[in-house]
């Protein structure tokens, strides 16, 4: 998936974004039938920023409450504990007041943190509590915790029950952090991610060398590395590992189209590919023995197998994890650091969707007034997540999370991606592209990425997405089927982003002019007058200026080529690119013109 899919499509959106200094949609210059799929891409990066936002408040909220002397989830004596809870540490007998049942626990003593833990769980056999008449499964400390105390989650979905407003506050903290680092937009987003991209680095190296000397820790590992080669057949399977592909690399978000506007025009966007896309998949990689060391150290102490513990989603950020940390000494200083981590994690992912989000707005409508108030675009698109995530802290705010997560970004990129690659390769043509990347790398990049691109990547995701909708399952959350309308939102979700393509088209094929049908389809398809490079010195070739500067020249390409044209500069404004970023400048070549330097369509295209 990672090489025939994850590589080919990255330096496809990369190196788009950074031969056209443009946005999702800007980039559409090149084919404008095809824009819905860079208004597809802005609905998916909304939905993901707005339920993003709500994970980083959860982070923070975690983190708030790791600065403690104890673990508020370590123990089973708290108010929003049931008679299900037992703790690894819980020694004492307790009085359900709720139900007034007295449950006996078994009097232990602790010398120490560790060693006495197996002892405790003699009440505990097969993860399970025993009551008179009935056999109830083991509730861990942290999942309480996260289920009756954070969330206060409601009987379903449809039962919002209040905002919490603990919640709510981490949430409007999370929305000021992310505001004020783009503020600036890139120039200070870029400084702040030096930070948030290289010391989570540091806390993994701390979390693994700790993880991996711990008692059980090869038991966590033998069963990270384990295939379970039964479900390799299934689609599901297939499908999560195209979305974490999609999701971990940042494919059809956009933010990789909008990063890659700011590059210089002869940066090695081919070296970044393999770079980015094997670090980000190593990275996840090493995550893993970080993450499964510490269940199984956790799954060695209370005498089960580590797929009792191991979660997934929500679950492993904030219960499985959480529960693993209590039984390291000095656990609120790993706990703080581990939330901290995911909070720096978090943010580098919203600066790239919030960016993605303002940049393709402030070029679409493309004015000298609007990008001198970027800041304020930057302002309203988070006062906006804020509004449409304030649901999300309710008590039924949890089940909307898994809904948006399951759907907003699974099958909806894997369709941006294919017609991504239909749009480029198959209508603007691949030898054309070709071409254009090879001007801008000064050399032609591999073979390979050529088959992938037109028939490997498509092929491969097509086929995902039909096995996908085969065997398609009802969403559930924590083991309940979510109601038959949720599910129905759920769809419309999903549909909402893909269907940006299908009517964008149409829009355009009925602003096209044309006398028939045929007519307005070629043009439609053809790329826009000032498509290709943003800066004069970088257009070279068939999209070099012929004669003087001071005239707008169209220059034809190859015969199965589009027609392109160049918009002819006057000295003063030539002089004015003194930016070695091509967005930079090709931004200032905007704010200096004045009124259309193009001719109409229809004197380009009789």
């Amino acid at each position: 998936m990672l090489v025939f899919c994850g590589i080919p499509l990255f330096f496809l959106e990369l190196s788009f974004g950074q031969f056209s200094s443009l946005s999702c949609l800007g980039v559409w210059k090149v084919n404008p039938l095809f824009k819905g799929v860079g208004y597809g891409m802005m609905v998916v990066s909304s939905y993901i920023g707005i339920y993003y936002n709500m994970v980083i408040a959860l982070s923070f909220h975690y983190f708030f409450s790791s600065l403690s002397a104890t673990l508020p989830w370590t123990y089973c004596n708290n108010e929003w504990n049931t008679y299900k809870c037992r703790g690894v540490f819980d020694h004492h007998s307790f009085n359900d007041s709720r139900n007034n049942t007295w449950f006996p626990t078994k009097r232990h003593t602790l010398p120490t943190m560790i060693s006495t833990a197996t002892s405790i769980l003699s009440v505990v056999e097969n993860n399970t509590t025993q009551i008179p008449g009935r056999i109830e499964r083991r509730a861990s400390p942290s999942s309480e915790y996260w289920m009756y105390n954070v969330l206060q989650i409601s009987d379903g979905i449809g039962n919002f029950g209040g905002v919490r407003w603990p919640l709510l506050g981490c949430l409007v903290l999370a929305w000021i952090v992310v505001f004020f680092c783009l503020i600036k937009g890139i120039k200070s987003s870029g400084k702040v991610v030096y930070f948030t991209a290289t010391f989570p680095y540091m806390v993994l190296f701390i979390l693994f060398i700790r993880g991996v000397t711990l008692e059980g820790a090869a038991k966590g590992i033998y069963y990270y590395l384990t295939p379970q080669w039964d479900k390799i057949l299934q689609a599901k399977v297939w499908g999560d590992a195209a979305s974490q592909i999609f999701f971990s690399l940042g494919c059809a978000w956009g933010g990789l189209i909008t990063m890659a506007s700011y590059n210089k025009f002869y940066n090695n966007c081919y070296k970044d590919t393999i770079i980015i896309t094997l670090a980000n998949c190593g990275t996840s990689v090493y995550s893993g023995f970080v993450i499964f060391s510490i269940l199984g150290f956790m799954a060695h102490n209370l005498g089960v197998e580590v797929s009792e513990v191991a979660e997934q989603g929500p679950g492993l950020a904030f219960v499985a994890y959480p529960e693993a940390l209590t039984l390291l000494p000095g656990s609120s200083f790993w706990a703080a650091l581990f939330f901290f981590m995911l909070i720096l994690l978090g943010l580098g992912t919203q600066f790239c969707l919030l960016e993605t989000l303002v940049t393709a707005i402030v070029d679409e409508i493309d004015s000298d007034w609007i990008r001198k108030r970027k800041a304020l675009v930057t302002l309203g698109v988070a006062i906006i997540g804020l509004l449409f995530g304030i649901p999300l802290t309710t008590r039924a705010g949890v089940y909307w999370i898994s809904l948006v997560d399951s759907y907003a970004a699974s099958f909806s990129l894997v369709i941006i991606s294919c017609f991504l690659c239909i749009g480029i390769n198959w209508v603007y043509g691949f030898r054309n592209y070709f071409m254009d990347v090879s001007m801008m790398l000064k050399r032609e990049p591999p073979f390979f990425f050529k088959i992938c691109w037109c028939f490997v990547s498509p092929a491969i995701i097509f086929f995902i997405l039909v096995f996908s909708l085969v065997q398609y399952e009802t969403p559930t959350y924590d083991g309940r089927k979510l109601p038959y309308w949720a599910e129905v939102i759920a769809l419309l979700m999903a549909a909402s982003s893909v269907i940006c393509i299908p009517g964008y088209a149409l829009y355009r094929l009925w602003c096209t002019p044309g006398a028939t049908f045929m007519e307005r389809l070629r043009n439609s398809m053809r790329p826009a007058p000032d498509w290709g490079p943003a800066l004069p010195e970088h257009r070279t070739g068939k999209y070099a200026v012929v004669g003087s500067v001071s005239q707008a020249t169209v220059v034809s390409f190859e015969k199965d080529g589009p027609v392109g044209l160049d918009a002819g500069l006057s000295e003063d404004v030539s002089k004015s690119f003194i930016s070695t970023e091509p967005r930079l400048s090709f931004e200032l070549h905007q704010a200096q013109l004045n009124g259309p330097a193009v001719p109409s369509e229809t004197e380009i295209y009789p």
